[in-house]
């Protein structure tokens, strides 16, 4: 199902835009990046980005719980992560102008943000 990815970077300014900067009082700002896409979409662009294959395998909320569990991943966390990806990321194919409403600017997208990433070096093997 489709998502509008939101990069975490512009989370981070909009929140303190809003906390430090005049007239947020009482505002709402839907944060969203600027198109959806599947895992499966959002994987490719990370793979693109590095150069390495990485493939998206949908495994199903009981497997994903179990694997999580068999790593040690503790119960209220694993509980936190499939609620997350079965009732929150569960289409969202609504994309929003929260950030650039705050920031001035486009929310990132989520190829920059892998093609940045990438650069670091953190997802080499």
């Amino acid at each position: 199902m489709p998502e509008p990815f939101v990069d975490a970077d512009d989370i981070a300014d909009v929140a303190v835009a809003a906390l430090t900067g005049d007239g947020h009082a009482g505002q709402l700002y839907e944060l969203t990046g600027p198109r959806v896409l599947t895992f499966a979409e959002a994987v490719a662009e990370i793979a693109a980005a590095t150069g390495r294959d990485v493939r998206f395998t949908t495994v199903t909320t009981q497997a994903y719980a179990a694997a999580l569990a068999a790593v040690g991943v503790p119960a209220e966390v694993a509980g936190l992560l499939t609620y997350l990806f079965t009732e929150v990321l569960d289409g969202n194919a609504h994309v929003a102008d929260g950030v650039e409403r705050v920031l001035g600017r486009p929310a990132r997208d989520s190829a920059g943000y892998a093609a940045a990433t990438a650069a670091t070096g953190v997802w080499k093997p």
